[in-house]
């Protein structure tokens, strides 16, 4: 009998790993609700909303559709609006600033 090798394996479960790095982000971002959705568009150019929207568009490729409403409550941990009211202060002009050169250097 064949032993699988140790590539073999990872392949096997890359998608329970891709899990399980996916689920630490989400508590990374929920431990640092500090770090506001537009610094995360000015550094990274992905924020909370674009998982929950890939997570939307990966739900609706195998075949389920779920809402926007409902997506992001599963990345933010609760309802959009109630996240939003505790934790996401209004944009400095500064942050839209910086937000707008982003912009401009990515697209």
């Amino acid at each position: 009998m064949h032993t699988p090798t140790r590539h073999l394996v990872i392949i096997m479960n890359r998608t329970e790993l891709e899990a399980a790095a996916f689920r630490r982000l989400l508590t990374h971002l929920d431990s640092r609700k500090d770090v506001q959705n537009i610094d995360l568009m000015i550094l990274a150019g992905f924020c909370r909303n674009c998982l929950s929207d890939w997570y939307r568009e990966a739900a609706q490729a195998a075949g389920s559709e779920i809402s926007k409403d409902q997506a992001r409550e599963i990345i933010y941990g609760e309802a959009f609006s109630e996240w939003k009211a505790k934790y996401q202060p209004e944009a400095t002009p500064a942050q839209l600033a910086a937000f707008a050169e982003a912009q401009k250097a990515n697209h």
